[in-house]
């Protein structure tokens, strides 16, 4: 690990020198430790501690991490930092700077190491304020954007006694530290809560915010299903904790499935994404939730259609933590209002309790679960038309044993069901488990490899009125028949510094998948690349070849075709891009991809029957266009743009997509009014929908690509409005008011008018 070293001067050449960053660390205040709390009780109201008495952490050795990319001027992050008795960081967070500083100092501090704080001698707990000052790098060509690690050192402690808790504490002597984060993977689209807040239609929520990337092409406003980059709704993945799950939104347009608390970042692969994700032919959401801490902290808000919070805290002095969280809505009792024979209601929960027996030695079991109902009111009783729910257990240990050096071994286990009206549910009950490796095979290497298996048990509990007789039973049945379905697989790649400047990812990926009795195997290659050509420009690359079985049109619990015998999907993922760093903060990417796509199961795509399992040959290609500048600064935005076609063929004929859309536009705006008051607005433009005539076949098909007819395109304005305040050091409560669909547009989809679809949402928020 990098060392580090009181003094300004010779420890900030050394860290220009080796990393273009900077990072002046001054750590302060002893605002909660085990035992210490009563301590401070016991003196008069503002008396200091004395030195002996409660002594404050004192850093000992800095973690690792570059000027985060695409970055530009300096900054200053505040960290609150949870230590554990052995000095190692239980968790960091940073409740002050912008991003991506913010984030980078939180990951980078998580490998601080510390003499911890002590009470008469004794070694206890302790949350500390930290800040870490970022100072842009001069320009140097020479300077590789990699990790070299700096000398080992130590720093003396601070001069000066620990400060009162309820004061704000004076600072001690800087120490300056060298911190890296880690990179992202080249093509990635990286999504963070706090800015997510900031962006209208998005109702806080880091998954919902998808809809804005470039790439994205949404089947129907605010419905959270999409086309990305050509591929379909169906053959998108979804993970979290690298949890497998199969859809991450409720019903209708409700919010994602986990509370946006827990929720620290969401990360988009629109391709060639890294190895360790497999088995979809097309994109990969994968969130991550936030790290445990055990000091006492939660966030809530109360909405007009639903209320939701996370509470969490530790145990054990700080080794030990416990989370709860949930939703509630009550969107049926307000929409009967409206509607009085239509219910509907979703629900969620989440559960978290990690204990660490050793520095460096973490268990954890995480429990979450989701519950949608769609229903009719008649006479005879409540008409289901669409119900689903699921439930997942994730059992995990971690070994840490130095920096980018970790280890997992998880076991899940998971419950699906959907039931539609058709007279059954159809189920899945699942068993999997995973081993994860990273491990820094030298400074400029790291491997991140491991092995993932599943079984899934697809069976039906009909309703006791079923009719065997019924045509649409019967097709379902023969559609989704009980079975046991099996998959294996193992993947590595490396991430490889092959030159200053020049960073390349290899990977490989096999999987082997059984279903109804048929066996496939599958062989992937994935290949990422990032070259600096300048200090603010950076050329990316991504190749990835995917294979999957066949998917239903949307995901959906417990829906999955048993039609391998037809052969695994299989899709080739290009695209070639440039990343500028511009000033003020804005950076800005172009993008150019080309996907193609064989022995697909797009029913949405080529207007097929569902049952219909014909399989496609399919293409997309386009242009990707990116402007962004961080939404929690005073004046922050967005610009995405998509110059797309999407083509789908079967025998000779060769057809644009049903879901195709030329021009994709999204502006967003935030701005800081003064007085903690903040305003945005989201503007969403997308061109209609291809026409679709009827052929002789009985079959919907849209026209040739070169004569495509299209309906009328469709404009979306979202609002809001923001009126914080601030409670003591960490508290804050909120006033939002936000608005889908301000100006009450309707789209057309197909020959059918929709809407339109306004959702207002007046709410309060608040944590501490």
């Amino acid at each position: 690990m990098a060392g580090a070293r009181t003094g300004t001067r010779r420890a900030g050449s050394r860290a220009r020198r080796a990393w273009s960053a900077r990072g002046i660390a001054l750590c302060f205040g002893l605002v909660w430790g085990h035992g210490a709390a009563n301590a401070a009780d016991s003196r008069p109201a503002g008396a200091p501690p004395s030195a002996p008495e409660l002594a404050p952490p004192r850093l000992v050795e800095g973690g690792e991490v570059a000027y985060p990319d695409g970055a530009t001027g300096d900054a200053l992050v505040t960290l609150r930092l949870v230590v554990n008795r052995d000095g190692t960081v239980r968790s960091a967070e940073a409740t002050h700077g912008d991003e991506p500083f913010a984030s980078a100092a939180a990951r980078a501090a998580r490998s601080f190491r510390f003499e911890p704080a002590t009470r008469g001698g004794q070694a206890v707990a302790a949350t500390i304020r930290f800040e870490v000052r970022f100072v842009a790098p001069a320009a140097d060509a020479n300077t590789p954007n990699g990790s070299a690690p700096a000398p080992n050192g130590s720093a003396p402690a601070p001069s000066g006694s620990a400060p009162a808790p309820s004061s704000s504490p004076p600072l001690a002597e800087p120490t300056e530290v060298v911190v890296e984060g880690e990179r992202p993977a080249p093509a990635v689209t990286s999504l963070k809560r706090a800015e997510v807040r900031q962006l209208p239609g998005a109702f806080g929520d880091p998954f919902r915010a998808i809809e804005s990337m470039p790439g994205v092409t949404p089947i129907v406003s605010g419905l959270p299903y999409f086309y990305i980059r050509g591929s379909p709704p169906g053959n998108v993945g979804y993970f979290l904790d690298g949890i497998r799950v199969p859809y991450l939104y409720h019903v209708g347009l409700g919010p994602s499935i986990v509370n946006p608390a827990l929720v620290d970042s969401v990360d988009l692969y629109k391709g060639g994404y890294p190895a360790r994700f497999g088995r979809f032919a097309g994109a990969i959401v994968s969130g991550e939730t936030t790290a445990p801490r055990s000091d006492f902290h939660g966030e809530g808000n109360l909405r007009i259609f639903d209320v939701g919070g996370v509470v969490e805290g530790g145990f054990a002095g700080g080794r030990g933590t416990v989370l709860l969280g949930g939703r509630y809505s009550y969107t049926a009792a307000v929409l009967s209002l409206v509607v009085k024979d239509v219910k509907l209601d979703y629900r969620d929960y989440q559960a978290r309790i990690s204990y660490d027996f050793t520095p460096h030695d973490r268990v954890t079991a995480f429990a979450f679960g989701s519950y949608d109902l769609l229903g009719q009111e008649q006479p005879e009783g409540l008409r289901v038309l669409f119900g689903t729910e699921f439930y997942r257990l994730d059992l995990r240990y971690d070994h840490t044993y130095g920096a980018d050096n970790r280890l997992r071994f998880a076991v899940t286990l998971g419950f699906d069901q959907t039931h539609l009206d058709v007279q059954r549910n159809s189920q899945d009950r699942m068993l999997g488990v995973r081993t994860e490796l990273t491990h820094r095979l030298r400074s400029n290497a790291v491997l991140h490899a491991g092995a993932d298996g599943t079984l899934d048990a697809y069976g039906v509990a009909r309703a006791r009125y079923v009719d065997p007789d019924d045509p649409e039973v019967n097709t379902f049945a023969a559609l989704f028949p009980p079975r046991n379905d099996y998959a294996f697989g193992t993947y590595a790649d490396v991430v490889l510094d092959a030159a200053p400047g020049f960073e390349i990812t290899p990977g490989l990926r096999a999987d082997l998948f059984q279903s109804n009795g048929t066996t496939k195997p599958s062989l992937d290659g994935r290949l990422a690349t990032r070259l600096r050509l300048t200090r603010d420009v950076k050329l990316v690359g991504a190749f990835g070849l995917a294979h999957q079985p066949p998917a239903f049109v949307v995901p959906v619990p417990g829906l999955v075709p048993a039609t391998l015998g037809g052969g695994l999907q299989t899709s080739v993922q290009t695209s070639a891009g440039t990343e500028f760093r511009l000033p003020a903060g804005i950076s800005a990417t172009a993008t150019l991809f080309h996907n193609a796509f064989f022995d697909m199961s797009d029913a949405l795509g080529t207007s097929l029957a569902v049952t219909n399992d014909t399989r496609s040959l399919g293409e997309a290609y386009g242009l990707e266009l990116y402007v962004h500048r961080d939404l929690t600064a005073k004046l922050g935005g967005l610009f995405s743009y998509t110059l797309s076609r999407t083509t789908r063929s079967i025998g000779n004929e060769k057809f644009v997509s049903a879901f195709d859309r030329t021009h994709i536009v999204n502006v967003a705006l935030a701005y800081a009014l003064g007085a903690n008051w903040r305003a945005s607005s989201h503007v969403i433009y997308y061109t209609g929908l291809p026409r679709q005539p009827d052929v002789p076949n009985g079959l919907i098909k849209p026209p040739h690509p070169t004569h495509v007819a299209r309906g009328p395109g469709f404009f979306r304005l979202d609002l809001r409005l923001e009126k914080r305040w601030n409670i003591k050091q960490s508290g804050w409560i909120s006033c939002v008011l936000e608005l889908l669909n301000a100006t009450f547009h309707k789209e057309t989809v197909g020959d059918t008018e929709i809407g339109p679809v306004t959702i207002p949402s007046i709410g309060v928020e608040g944590g501490f």
